[in-house]
């Protein structure tokens, strides 16, 4: 829905402050400052000032935390943990006692067992942010801020993997969540002062691709496909020009939902495109192949640029 068909109020910026050691100020009518003018700041009038907001805001938590750049995760929102998928086959089992009937029954247990093989990207997400997080973490001080701090979209599923690694080693992580009707809401695992929430979708994907350094594709769906080609298309485009490796993980689902190769066959990418992208089923293989090239394209010169 368009901000111009929402009712007056659905989108409600908090009141700014005054001056330090003034009081905040109210929300006024009409008559106050316009900032304080709910009616205004929600009204299409005011969107302009709401996608800045979007830029400026993150761009002070960023600063204030001192955060360079990113390692970005991306993944379905919906796979499971591997305590989750094992409780929900669990209540499966128990199901084939009810009184349900075969096919219901069935369709259950199926859908326990898939929960369960999708797992694994839960904990091998878990653990490749764990363990480069404790690689950014070892890394000599620079002097140029916190260097390829993990990133996720904030929500459930590999999002929370990505944020839950980092944080079970102390690791600063970052959320960057999205207002939606289902599905997305900030896991428990993001480092509180970068938990930032977003109304417009595409400012969400500026912060994502501005500070990386590097994008691993965990399986997922349509948001993960969108993130996806459209870092692929800024680079191939040059629209982004810093070096920038991207893993996909997980070779036997990207080799069945995107043939690429067919897309070259048919001409509508060239071959040395499928080389932007680097396909792996292991946590060490990701692990060496992001922080080789990270040591190689970053470490010693960071002037590569947007």
């Amino acid at each position: 829905m368009s901000d111009d068909n929402k009712p007056a109020g659905s989108f409600t910026p908090k009141p700014m402050e005054g001056a330090p050691g003034q009081k905040p100020r109210k929300p006024a009518g009409p008559n106050g400052p316009a900032y304080t003018n709910l009616d205004f700041m929600s009204g299409p009038e005011a969107r302009t000032l709401r996608i800045l907001a979007e830029y400026l805001e993150p761009e002070k938590r960023f600063r204030d935390q001192d955060v360079k750049d990113t390692i970005v995760f991306f993944g379905s929102a919906r796979i499971l943990s591997r305590e989750q998928a094992e409780a929900a086959m669990k209540a499966a089992r128990a199901g084939l006692d009810s009184q349900d009937d075969a096919e219901t029954q069935a369709e259950r247990m199926e859908r326990a067992e898939l929960a369960l093989t999708m797992s694994r990207y839960y904990e091998d997400t878990r653990e490749l942010a764990k363990r480069l997080t404790l690689w950014s973490k070892s890394l000599a001080p620079s002097g140029k801020g916190r260097r390829f701090v993990v990133c996720s979209g904030g929500g459930p599923g590999i999002m929370e993997a990505a944020n839950r690694g980092a944080s079970e080693v102390k690791g600063m992580n970052i959320g960057l969540n999205i207002e939606l009707p289902f599905e997305q809401k900030p896991n428990p695992f993001i480092t509180h002062s970068l938990n930032i929430d977003f109304h417009y979708f595409f400012m969400r994907k500026f912060w994502f691709a501005y500070l990386a350094k590097a994008m691993i594709a965990m399986p997922g769906g349509f948001g993960t496909f969108d993130e996806l080609t459209e870092i692929l298309t800024l680079i191939q485009t040059l629209k982004i020009k810093k070096k920038m490796p991207i893993v996909l993980f997980g070779t036997q689902f990207w080799r069945e939902v995107i043939d690429f190769n067919a897309l070259v066959k048919y001409g509508t990418i060239s071959r040395r495109d499928l080389d932007l992208m680097y396909r792996t089923d292991s946590v060490e293989d990701a692990y060496e192949h992001i922080t080789t090239e990270l040591t190689r394209l970053y470490l010693d010169d960071t002037s590569a640029t947007m």
